[in-house]
């Protein structure tokens, strides 16, 4: 792509994006606000169905969206096996915001609509916001270290928010989708928390555990997704709006979810430990994929 066309395709994209977003925002919207007006489970039903049916139309315009980048290669390995009919909870490493993009534009066909746990300060984004909110997406508030030794009353808000989620979730099925490590990746975020890790964040565990406890049985399988960008590997979402986006590399496992990753991660301390040993154990491994794939 030549350099004097980037800035004109910057702005075409953003803007088709932008214009995308809010078309299929509004009727997210209302839906939502139709749900909350009629608090009928069966109604609920039909307007979830209709809003996700808006979220996949979103998704569909962001592929086309990536098309204008003729130069840009999918390397894809193990999208198969994967049914709209079953739930999943996806983990995945972050880099970037074009990790949400790819994920939406990946799976659209294969799986249930994807549901984020996203910041609380993704909410007062317009548009975005409330229909994040009609779609039933979980906003989690992050506390400090700090700030949770001067407000103790705040400690396990994120889990309540979890819970009231996992609830809805259970109507239909639903693919939960969790950015482990809890923010992007960035070097200075690597040296700042001593991750030990090359290519990651430590992962935080008790999210994904109380998830899995409180959907019990209904999730058939942990889809391990890890993303890469190796030949852009410093602004990823920038150059995806550029058309400059050579290459993104997806790597996905489908893991079993067996009676060991049940448990109560708060009380039971032999459970968590054992919980902590396997997702550290899982990011241990997805650090050495992403060293092989940026070579």
């Amino acid at each position: 792509m030549p350099k004097l066309l980037a800035p004109v395709i910057f702005i075409f994209s953003a803007l088709l994006a932008i214009g995308v977003t809010m078309l299929c925002s509004i009727p997210i919207v209302l839906a939502g606000i139709i749900k909350l007006l009629i608090p009928i489970p069966a109604v609920w039903r039909y307007i979830s169905a209709f809003a996700d049916l808006m979220m996949w139309c979103w998704c569909q315009c962001l592929a086309v969206l990536l098309r204008i980048n003729p130069r840009m290669q999918w390397d894809i390995q193990g999208l198969h096996r994967l049914e709209k009919k079953n739930w999943y909870l996806l983990i995945s490493n972050h880099e970037s915001w074009s990790d949400i993009v790819v994920l939406c534009v990946l799976f659209r066909h294969h799986i249930p609509m994807n549901k984020y746990f996203l910041k609380q300060q993704l909410a007062w984004i317009p548009f975005v916001g409330l229909a994040c909110w009609a779609l039933d997406m979980p906003f989690m508030k992050r506390y400090s270290r700090a700030y949770l030794h001067k407000h103790p009353e705040k400690r396990g808000q994120d889990i309540e928010t979890t819970r009231r989620s996992c609830d809805k979730f259970r109507l239909r099925p639903t693919t939960i989708v969790n950015f482990v490590e809890g923010s992007r990746f960035t070097e200075a975020k690597k040296i700042k928390t001593r991750s030990p890790y090359r290519n990651l964040l430590a992962p935080k565990a008790a999210g994904i555990a109380f998830t899995l406890s409180a959907l019990g049985q209904q999730f058939d399988k942990i889809l391990n997704v890890t993303l890469c960008y190796p030949d852009n590997r410093e602004h990823p979402f920038r150059d995806m709006l550029c058309g400059r986006l050579q290459r993104v590399v997806v790597r996905i496992e489908c893991l079993p979810i067996d009676e060991s990753l049940h448990g109560d991660y708060f009380n039971d301390k032999l459970f968590k430990r054992k919980f902590q040993i396997w997702l550290n154990t899982l990011w241990q491994e997805k650090d050495g994929l992403l060293d092989r794939l940026k070579r």
